[in-house]
């Protein structure tokens, strides 16, 4: 089931309202876009913001990227969390730099290839850096869309075949698709919030949810994810102590900053390794992997 909107009114909103984000701007590549898209995966804007600034300056291109140590690319990518996706982006830009003539591809279906890029980054590469018109769809954009289009207070389970479909059934046939995508996106993101949407400002005169009077949802109240207390913590506190040394640091030196769980970080420190952010030297001291010698 779809629903016919006035395309204009998302777009005329958009161009008032839309947030000045670095990334949005007509001078960014391909790549550095790439680079948004990696830092933004369950991230706040306002964390990648600054950091996203300081890494286009120093690693503006692919090439730049893969010619960096992982050690650095890790050290770089500071608190962003979820430090495998910056792994997955220095992979992705030895195979851009490598197979792709320094050039992001702009096809869908080879932009699934790259390292760390997923059903989502790909589409979201093609749209924003591209501008083609294919279903750009994350968690702002189904709960827009549940409410929009099926009267629904969220967007219950993901069904990549039936939100693809919604989405693209909304997009214009001309080409202003990309920034309706972005639009889309941005109207979930600071509009059609999750918790406390502002619907008395949204541009949108149709909304079944709307129209329904807000039916609540009918499914089990999402749980707030939790940090603290849990091995992504602790791997977080292991890596501080790694990037602010210059030189590979001692067990001891890991041991200290988490001691109420002991097994805990010993699990965490062997993620750490398994996933090739950490490397033992010969001596048995640990450093971010690329500067162990």
């Amino acid at each position: 089931m779809t629903l016919a909107i006035t395309h204009s009114e998302l777009l005329d909103w958009y161009d008032r309202s839309k947030r000045d984000l670095p990334w949005r701007h007509p001078d960014v590549t391909p790549w550095q876009i790439m680079v948004s898209e990696f830092m933004l995966q369950q991230t706040p804007v306002s964390r990648v913001e600054p950091i996203w600034r300081d890494w286009i300056a120093r690693w503006p291109t692919p090439s730049a990227t893969a010619a960096a140590g992982p050690g650095e690319i890790v050290r770089a990518w500071g608190k962003l969390g979820y430090p495998r996706r910056a792994k997955r982006l220095h992979e992705c830009a030895v195979v851009i730099a490598r197979d792709h003539g320094d050039v992001v591809p702009d096809d869908v279906e080879v932009l699934l290839t790259l390292p760390g890029v997923g059903s989502y980054t790909a589409r979201a590469i093609a749209c924003f850096a591209y501008q083609q018109s294919v279903p750009v769809v994350d968690t702002n954009v189904r709960r827009v869309v549940a409410r929009l289009v099926h009267g629904k207070a969220d967007s219950g389970p993901a069904s990549a075949t039936r939100d693809h479909a919604d989405v693209s059934a909304l997009l214009p046939e001309d080409a202003t698709a990309h920034t309706f995508s972005a639009a889309l996106m941005e109207l979930g993101a600071t509009v059609c919030t999750a918790r406390t949407p502002k619907c008395g400002v949204c541009p949108l005169s149709v909304c079944r949810w709307r129209e329904a009077g807000f039916p609540p949802s009918d499914g089990p109240a999402r749980r707030a994810q939790t940090y603290a207390g849990t091995d992504r913590q602790v791997r977080g506190r292991l890596l501080d102590v790694l990037r602010g040394n210059d030189l590979p640091v001692t067990r001891d030196q890991l041991d200290i900053v988490w001691l109420r769980d002991t097994a805990q970080r010993d699990r965490a420190l062997e993620s750490l390794l398994a996933d090739g952010l950490v490397a033992k030297t010969s001596d048995g001291r640990f450093a971010l992997s690329g500067e162990e010698n």
